[in-house]
């Protein structure tokens, strides 16, 4: 199976070429709209580069990663659907609700699998949890409350707090994520959402919203609050970090995604470390999109997800502007 990256704007691109390569997949090249961005990258990690997607897409692959800026997410991936080829797409799907939409559409009328970047659907602690659920242990749920917090993003690429390209800050960063588990856990997506925001941390730094608060209300009387912020200092010893406390009427859970590491003092750059051991969500995901890719299939993580959670964090905006609840149709 041969496998494509349009652009390496997006931090993880460096776990996912490692991924493909472990799951027993060719990276057959990579290309990106910022040459010297992309041809250092490509250098880095042994992958021929292509000066243009369609030179990539003409190259002969079974998939892609779509890694760009949010905001070009949508002309990258109807070039793949037009060339045939599955597509994995990075969150948020896209900065607007037509362009999300315009994404899913276009993948299913390509008849192209479409998988959006959520690999929390394949964490061992979130799996547990869900099966936990399903099991009726934990009865109704009543309440939930999650955290999905970060260093500055912009270390990595400045377009992370561009409003342009990235269609926001915090809440358009780390909302979608627990969005889609909350999704996934519940089985349905909120009617009403509420959010505050506010730009205390980084305020000289960036000109986006770096800390958020957004309340989901559903329609069977569950609740549920993401806390989602830019709150990590930046010597954290980990980019960041997600949680979910579940509240039911035999009991609760909590989560932490992120707790299998050691703690390392004074390592190589004699600053507090956490190496991660055991699992890999990353790798899960990968493994399930090659999987749907091959087969042709629905992936288990779906484009449709990624549209659901990419409306919630735009009404979380809507509600900010407003300082009224917005509802969901």
């Amino acid at each position: 199976m041969r496998v494509g990256f349009l652009s390496t704007a997006h931090v993880h691109v460096d776990a996912y070429v490692h991924n493909v390569r472990a799951a027993g997949a060719e990276v057959a090249g990579v290309t990106d709209d910022d040459a010297e961005r992309g041809g250092r990258w490509a250098a880095a990690h042994a992958v021929p580069w292509f000066a243009s997607p369609r030179q990539l897409l003409d190259a002969g692959l079974d998939a892609v990663v779509v890694a760009s800026e949010t905001a070009h997410h949508r002309g990258l991936v109807e070039q793949a659907a037009a060339a045939g080829v599955a597509v994995l797409c990075e969150k948020p799907l896209a900065t607007t609700e037509d362009d999300a939409r315009a994404i899913v559409d276009l993948c299913a009328r390509a008849g192209v699998p479409l998988m959006t970047a959520f690999p929390m659907r394949f964490s061992p602690p979130l799996l547990e949890s869900a099966a936990l659920l399903a099991g009726g242990a934990l009865g109704r749920v009543h309440a939930c409350t999650g955290t999905n917090q970060s260093v500055l993003p912009t270390r990595h690429g400045a377009w992370f707090a561009d409003p342009v390209l990235a269609g926001g800050g915090a809440i358009m960063d780390h909302v979608v994520h627990l969005a889609d588990v909350l999704r996934w856990y519940l089985g349905q997506d909120p009617v009403e959402v509420f959010a505050a925001t506010n730009r205390v941390l980084h305020r000289d730094a960036v000109t986006v919203e770096t800390g958020g608060l957004v309340m989901l209300n559903y329609a069977d009387g569950v609740f549920a609050s993401i806390d989602s912020s830019w709150s990590r200092p930046d010597d954290y010893p980990t980019w960041g970090g997600l949680t979910l406390e579940l509240v039911g009427e035999h009991g609760t859970v909590a989560v932490d995604a992120f707790s299998q590491h050691l703690t390392v003092h004074g390592g190589p750059d004699g600053r507090l470390g956490w190496p991660l051991w055991g699992s890999d969500a990353n790798q899960g995901m990968i493994d399930e999109f090659l999987d749907a890719a091959r087969h042709r299939r629905r992936p288990s993580v779906t484009g449709e997800d990624g549209l659901a959670a990419t409306r919630v964090a735009l009404a979380a905006y809507r509600s900010a502007e407003s300082g009224q609840p917005v509802g969901l149709a």
